[in-house]
Order: C-alpha cells, then structure tokens, then sequence
C-alpha cells in the first residue's frame, strides 16, 4: 500500500530562456488551487492526498502537465474547472478523466 492514496506532481517550471513551460499557464496557482481543495475537503495526509510541485517534467508542450501517482496517469489542465473535474472524478471517485490524460513519456 502506498503511503498516500494518490500523490500528485505538479510541474511549476519556469524556463529563463523564452521555450515554453508549464509556469507560462499559471501553473503555481493552478497547483495552489489544487492543494487548497484537497486541505478543504481533508483528504492531505498520509494514505489521503499530498500535492507536490516538481521541476521539469519534461512535457512543456503540452503543459501545464500533472502525473497522479500511483497509477502513472498524466494530465493537461488549464484552468480551475479542469483543476475541479480531475479533482473530483480522480482524486475524490478513482475515475479518470480520459479528455484531460496524455500518454505516458515512453508512449509519445
């Protein structure tokens, strides 16, 4: 069993020169606003929820990106409703959200 039911990476990169990252969709707050709502509905915590920002993920064209652990599932968000429907169809019900998941790294 893992230590949390569901551990989500969220990458707040910043690149210093001009490519395109996810920190150009706000990613930050996007990852604030996720952390927020899981606090909320007191899901943080051990065998809960624990929302982590990451470097470079290495998936800036598609950003902002997110991987949800421990089931590998990769997302593209872009706003607060995407940042809603992953939270409450993933994180609160185990389903996910198929318009919003890219394939796996290996898989591009």
């Amino acid at each position: 069993m893992s230590y949390y039911q569901h551990h989500v990476f969220m990458c707040t990169n910043l690149r210093d020169d001009g490519r395109e990252c996810c920190q150009d969709y706000q990613a930050g707050e996007l990852r604030g606003y996720l952390k927020s709502k899981v606090k909320t509905a007191g899901l943080a915590g051990p065998k809960g929820v624990r929302v982590n920002s990451a470097g470079c993920l290495d998936r800036c064209a598609l950003g902002p990106v997110m991987v949800v652990y421990p089931n590998e599932t990769w997302y593209r968000y872009r706003s607060k409703e995407d940042i809603d429907e992953i939270f409450e169809s993933h994180i609160k019900q185990g389903v996910k959200v198929q318009r919003l998941r890219i394939a796996p790294k290996s898989d591009d």
